[in-house]
């Protein structure tokens, strides 16, 4: 009855899932935001060195380098994580290039050109004029992922339809390249010159604050809340029971969200504020998900500690090692839970749980809010806790992990005790 159920449903989520996995655009942004990690996680280790969680550090710093010592590490930090939205554009417009079949190097170009144009200038007392860091931040970075997929989009389309100026084959590829991308970077100048004029006669004055106020700032509200956190996680826990890599899926949706979210807290941090989000994407990817997503080095503490069968042993063995460096798919796929009535239960339930524990931990303020700083999601918790909020972080982990582990005994002990009468029937 349950397997019938499982497979039909199975059936159901499948065309949906792989639409989603196969979304041109969504597999862009992933890879937008996966090109960008080296940036942002270096960006956010100077950020951190400005707000270490030990009693006494920012005196001592003081004393060392004098009272703006903290200006030596927020120069990095706003020249990498400050100004992340300009490189995440490179990502998405290569992956969007590649799938096209278009030129890599000028889709990046025309997609800077876009941005640009559809930034306003700031204009100083003394008449200097510059481009807004600000607006390549967190604030930024809706309007960064929408125009370069205009952008380029604009750019493929003049071009397969041949609105190029052709040269004789005799003239070398590297003369006549230049040449066939005049008409297209022309067009992308005048279309969004044209949007630019058309926003500066709105009341928003800009794409930057229509983008912002009317699309960013609504789904940065929805998605810092716990119910649709709730609702995330269950989806995902559902989409990995049933072989989809749920975290894959949901991420190319919510990863933007969150890490504007981050990248706002960091700021704040930056700024001298309180970081104010909740929800952002330390607090899934280094609380939520200790060991991978529903906490499942829980279950592979549970599984080294009380396995009686040989084939659980083994799996403990094998899986608690990558459970610590948060890489959960020889338990997904080695217990399995995929498609496993019984460990289908606590695997939603500790996803759920974790999210609730720890968003009522720093609601209540046991725990401060994530400061904004990218900590590997490799990070094995406690570290992990500690760098992003102290010795109460890392407090906090190991409850969650008491936690995880109650969640799972019961259901993996059932397991267990099937998987002892099977092996001591084979023997005999």
């Amino acid at each position: 009855m349950m397997n019938s159920f499982f497979d039909k449903m199975g059936e159901k989520l499948m065309p949906f899932a792989s639409k989603v996995s196969a979304n041109r655009y969504l597999n862009a942004i992933k890879e937008g935001f996966f090109g960008v990690m080296p940036v942002i996680i270096v960006g956010s280790l100077f950020l951190l060195f400005t707000s270490i969680p030990i009693n006494g550090y920012s005196e001592f710093m003081t004393g060392l380098l004098g009272e703006n010592w903290s200006q030596i590490f927020m120069v990095p930090y706003r020249m990498s994580y400050g100004i992340m939205s300009i490189y995440v554009v490179v990502g998405i417009a290569r992956s969007l290039a590649h799938f096209y079949k278009v030129d890599t190097r000028e889709s990046i170009v025309v997609s800077f050109i876009a941005i640009f144009m559809l930034t306003p200038v700031l204009v100083t007392e003394d008449g200097l004029k510059g481009l807004p860091l600000d607006n390549f931040s967190a604030s930024g970075l809706f309007l960064a992922i929408i125009t370069t997929c205009l952008a380029v989009e604009i750019f493929r389309f003049v071009v397969q339809k041949g609105w190029t100026i052709k040269l004789p084959d005799s003239v070398p590829q590297n003369v006549a390249k230049p040449f066939e991308a005049l008409i297209p970077v022309a067009i992308i100048f005048i279309i969004f010159n044209f949007v630019r004029i058309g926003f500066e006669m709105t009341s928003f004055k800009s794409a930057q604050n229509f983008i912002f106020t009317m699309l960013q700032q609504p789904l940065q509200s929805i998605g810092s809340t716990l119910p649709a956190t709730i609702l995330v996680l269950l989806i995902e826990s559902i989409l990995w029971i049933f072989g989809l890599h749920g975290s894959s899926i949901v991420s190319s949706v919510m990863n933007p969200i969150w890490r504007s979210l981050s990248a706002e807290n960091a700021a704040a941090i930056g700024l001298g504020k309180a970081a104010t989000h909740i929800v952002n994407y330390q607090f899934i990817a280094n609380f939520v998900k200790l060991g991978g997503t529903a906490a499942t080095l829980g279950l592979a503490l549970v599984i080294v500690f009380t396995a009686k069968s040989s084939r659980y042993k083994a799996l403990g063995k094998l899986s608690l090692i990558p459970s610590l460096f948060n890489i959960n798919e020889p338990l997904i796929f080695g217990m399995p839970i995929v498609l496993n009535p019984i460990m289908a239960i606590p695997f939603v339930i500790a996803n759920i749980t974790m999210a609730i524990v720890t968003y009522a931990s720093t609601y209540i303020g046991l725990v401060p809010v994530s400061i904004g700083v990218e900590v590997p999601w490799t990070t094995p918790p406690i570290i992990s806790g500690f760098l992003l909020c102290g010795i109460r972080g890392a407090l906090l982990q190991i409850v969650l992990l008491l936690i995880s582990m109650a969640i799972y005994y019961p259901f993996f002990k059932m397991l267990d005790k099937q998987e002892v009468k099977k092996e001591s029937i084979e023997k005999a």
